[in-house]
């Protein structure tokens, strides 16, 4: 069976569409097996990896209405092991479509139930909100990824996403567990980055990933290409450094695994 992870922040950009494409990709290069479901309106995932959001006819709105199979409608992508289950700007919309549905926090998890055997890894790019869709995905989780920005409001609203995680935990999900915080948008250069990575640990302390995702100028401009950091420049710090994310998640879920 294949582990779910969300990756969520209510915070807008803080690398949260960056970390789930590029962990995904890691892992495929990894020779993983990955899924990544975009559950963001914006459709950042789908774009940069190379799908036009306009030309989505089924996607992540059709599974969460239940209205077609998610091994029907994934798409191959350009990296090895790594497919997408593409989502269309109108996915705001299931927002409005599922207040009045039963058991409406669980449509995604029931959907995604049908492929979770044909993957090592589920990954939800979750919308930078707390609405609907992103407790959608946090219900279908084993697990969540929490990026969190190197910069001054970084710990602002980690502790109602970590309110909601635990209500979602209450509630809908009990076996959700956080998966870690990764730090990224790092620059060594800036006093201000060094004090909130001190900050986090000192607050988080194991809850942190090692690894820090540093700013890095070839990991901005591989979506506008349409391509994972990998794919795009496997030599380039951000490719280096996503890298080195896959392999901690995998130990840490390898070290789970066997416990």
């Amino acid at each position: 069976m294949g582990k779910v992870v969300a990756v969520a922040n209510q915070k807008g950009g803080v690398g949260k569409t960056t970390t789930a494409v590029n962990l995904a990709a890691s892992l495929g290069v990894l020779e993983q097996s990955v899924l990544l479901i975009d559950a963001d309106p914006q459709a950042n995932a789908t774009s940069g990896l190379g799908f036009d959001p306009d030309n989505v006819t089924t996607g992540t709105y059709q599974a969460i209405e239940h209205e077609v199979l998610i091994k029907d409608i994934v798409q191959k992508t350009e990296t090895p092991n790594v497919d997408l289950l593409p989502a269309h700007l109108d996915l705001v919309a299931i927002e409005i479509e599922l207040v009045d549905k039963d058991r409406r926090e669980h449509m995604l998890k029931i959907a995604i139930e049908s492929v979770k055997d044909k993957y090592d890894y589920i990954i939800i790019d979750c919308a930078p909100s707390l609405g609907l869709i992103t407790l959608n995905a946090l219900t279908a989780a084993d697990s969540v990824i929490v990026p969190i920005q190197c910069e001054y409001f970084a710990l602002e609203g980690l502790g109602k996403l970590l309110n909601t995680v635990r209500k979602v935990q209450q509630l809908h999900n009990p076996d959700l567990e956080i998966e870690g915080l990764l730090l990224t948008m790092y620059d060594s250069r800036l006093r201000l980055s060094n004090q909130v990575v001190d900050e986090v640990r000192t607050h988080f302390e194991k809850m942190v990933f090692s690894t820090i995702i540093s700013r890095n100028v070839r990991l901005s401009e591989a979506p506008s290409f349409g391509e994972s950091i990998v794919m795009y420049d496997a030599a380039s710090t951000g490719a280096v450094n996503y890298l080195n994310f896959a392999r901690e998640f995998l130990e840490n879920n390898t070290m789970t695994a066997s416990v």
